[in-house]
């Protein structure tokens, strides 16, 4: 059976960019294989973060995944820093990936270069490496992740093929090889203040948060940027606003860009355009939100999570082990 294995960090507010890109497809695999969704609360604190903001994100986290449709009966839904696994099988992994290929990816590049190099953490510069841990210790075989992950994925890949070649055996691989996997539609929301950016959490503006009510929400499709020619059709480059608004259309109503397209083909008022795409955001997050304010109000992901970090440990720890014994560790049991 696949096992398939995704998390979300909590290091700020959920926009319908996370939403579209990543919840709204979790509850997809829960037929598909055995599935492993966390909060990667421990890659929070590679960036300063407030400790009530993290805990209050990460309970947010928690109760969205549930109001999204994730069945913990299917589904393994836990806390990263709840399994002590990540943080040992992390001690170990370090040591087969390299300050190079660390200092080459671009998320590092990216945030660094916005930082004083006195405040740049280990954590940062070392998170790929607790990521490739978080993957492997479950030997998962699919990795439903952003576009701007796969970097990560392939130095992943790069520690399970050296580990591999140094510790497995002609018959068994002592690490499995994880695939990542984008969404075809939607994968890149961008900003409705400026649709030549992500949409990433940092944007009031520009940015749709789940937790918005809904007339903010309306009042802030109606605002999108768009163009002067008022013609709807999809031209990234030259049209990035209306682009954006079609691919939200489009992955809301589960249809190609396409289909999107020739749906408003004609149409030369962009307020109509937009009102329809409000009223298709408002028509999927309206109850995603009702059920978000429920299991905050009950309290019922608190025992999801505790039951979860149960079920990954055992699973988490088998592979630790099995790590630890390959790389010549002295186990006492």
């Amino acid at each position: 059976m696949e096992r398939i294995l995704s998390g979300i960090k909590p290091t700020g507010q959920l926009t319908l960019g996370n939403y579209i890109g990543a919840l709204r497809h979790f509850k997809d695999f829960q037929d598909k294989g055995e599935v492993f969704i966390f909060i990667a609360d421990l890659h929070a604190l590679t960036l300063p973060i407030d400790p009530e903001v993290l805990r209050n994100n990460t309970r947010d986290i928690a109760a969205f995944y549930l109001a999204s449709g994730l069945d913990p009966k299917k589904t393994t839904i836990f806390l990263q820093s709840s399994v002590s696994a990540h943080a040992e099988l992390n001690a170990i992994a370090q040591n087969y990936l390299y300050m190079g290929e660390l200092s080459r990816m671009t998320q590092f590049k990216d945030k660094s270069a916005k930082m004083n190099d006195k405040e740049i953490g280990l954590g940062l510069f070392a998170y790929p490496v607790l990521m490739a841990a978080d993957i492997v210790l479950y030997d998962a075989d699919t990795i439903p992740v952003g576009e701007d992950q796969l970097q990560h994925i392939e130095l992943c890949r790069d520690l399970v093929h050296r580990m591999n070649h140094k510790y497995g055996t002609k018959d068994h691989d002592l690490l499995v090889m994880p695939k990542g996997s984008v969404s075809k539609v939607g994968k890149r929301i961008m900003s409705l203040s400026d649709p030549t950016k992500k949409m990433s959490k940092s944007d009031p503006k520009g940015d749709i948060f789940l937790k918005d009510d809904m007339k903010t929400i309306r009042k802030k499709i109606m605002s999108a940027v768009t163009d002067m020619e008022a013609n709807v059709y999809y031209d990234p480059e030259n049209k990035p606003g209306v682009s954006n608004l079609l691919t939200i259309y489009a992955a809301l109503n589960d249809i190609s860009i396409e289909e999107a397209a020739e749906h408003f083909k004609g149409c030369t008022r962009y307020g109509d355009f937009k009102k329809e795409v409000a009223d298709t955001v408002e028509r999927e997050l309206a109850p995603f939100k009702a059920r978000y304010e429920e299991i905050i109000a009950s309290g019922e992901y608190i025992e999801v999570l505790k039951d979860g970090a149960k079920r990954a440990s055992e699973v988490a720890n088998k592979t630790l082990k099995r790590v630890q014994n390959a790389v010549g560790l002295l186990t006492l049991e």
